[in-house]
C-alpha cells in the first residue's frame, strides 16, 4: 500500500463520501482530486470506465465503484470495518446495496415533477426508513451496535440530504423511526463523516436542489 492514495471526487457525490469516510476511519493519508462531472476531462474518462466518481488511484492504478473501493480498503487496511463472521458480513453487504437503493429513491424524490409524484416518492422513502428501523440494533449508536462499519459509511451521505430537506422546511422524515433518527444524528457527529465533505457542502447541495426545476425546487424557492 502506498503512503498516499488519491480519491478522485465530485463535491456532491454521495458515493465519494462513502470512500472518504472509510479512508478517514482507516487513518490513512489520501489526497482529493476534484473533477467536474458536467465537463469531464480526458484524464478522468481514461480512468473511469463508467464516467462516474469515485475513483481511487492506488499506485496510479484506478479502482472504481464505491462498494469495490470500500471492500478493497477493508481488505488491505486496519481496522477492519466489516464483521469477521462471513454470514454477518454478507448481511452487511446486503444493507449496503439497500443504501444504494435508498439513494436512488432520494434522487427520485428531489426530481419529482409535481406534487403528486413528490408525495408518492416521499411515502416510498418513509417505507424504506421503516425497513431500516426494523433492521437497526436498537442499542446503537451504529447500524450493528457499538462497532462502526461500512454500512454506516454508506448511510451517512444518505442522511445529509434530509438535513438539507429539513433545513428548508421539508420536515417529519423520522417521526415514526426514532432509531433511524438517532443513528443519523450520531453519524452527523462522527469526525470521519464531517470531514468527508467540504465546509460549503450544505450550500452547494441547496443550490443543486434549487436548480433541478422540480416540485421540491419550487417549494424551496417559495
Amino acid at each position: 500500500m502506498p503512503d498516499t492514495l488519491v480519491l478522485v471526487s465530485h463535491a456532491l457525490c454521495p458515493y465519494v463520501q462513502r470512500a472518504a469516510i472509510v479512508l478517514r476511519e482507516k487513518g490513512v493519508p489520501f489526497e482529493r482530486r476534484w473533477v467536474d462531472l458536467a465537463d469531464k476531462p480526458a484524464w478522468f474518462t481514461a480512468i473511469s470506465p463508467l464516467g462516474k466518481t469515485p475513483v481511487l488511484l492506488v499506485r496510479d492504478e484506478p479502482v472504481f465503484e464505491s462498494a469495490v473501493i470500500c471492500e478493497y480498503l477493508d481488505e488491505t487496511l486496519a481496522p477492519r470495518l466489516h464483521p469477521a463472521d462471513a454470514l454477518e458480513r454478507a448481511w452487511h453487504r446486503g444493507w449496503m446495496e439497500f443504501g444504494s437503493q435508498v439513494l436512488n429513491s432520494v434522487w427520485a424524490y428531489y426530481t419529482a415533477p409535481d406534487a403528486a409524484a413528490l408525495q408518492a416518492r416521499r411515502e416510498a422513502l418513509l417505507q424504506r426508513f421503516a425497513q431500516l428501523e426494523a433492521a437497526l440494533d436498537a442499542q446503537g449508536p451504529w447500524f450493528a451496535g457499538e462497532a462502526f462499519g461500512i454500512v454506516d459509511a454508506v448511510f451517512a451521505p444518505v442522511f445529509r440530504y434530509f438535513d438539507t430537506f429539513e433545513a428548508v422546511g421539508d420536515t417529519g422524515w423520522f417521526d415514526a423511526t426514532p432509531h433511524v433518527r438517532a443513528w443519523s444524528v450520531a453519524l452527523a457527529q462522527r469526525a470521519s463523516v464531517r470531514e468527508a465533505v467540504s465546509p460549503d457542502y450544505p450550500q452547494r447541495l441547496r443550490e443543486f436542489l434549487l436548480a433541478r426545476g422540480s416540485e421540491l425546487s419550487r417549494r424551496m424557492q417559495a
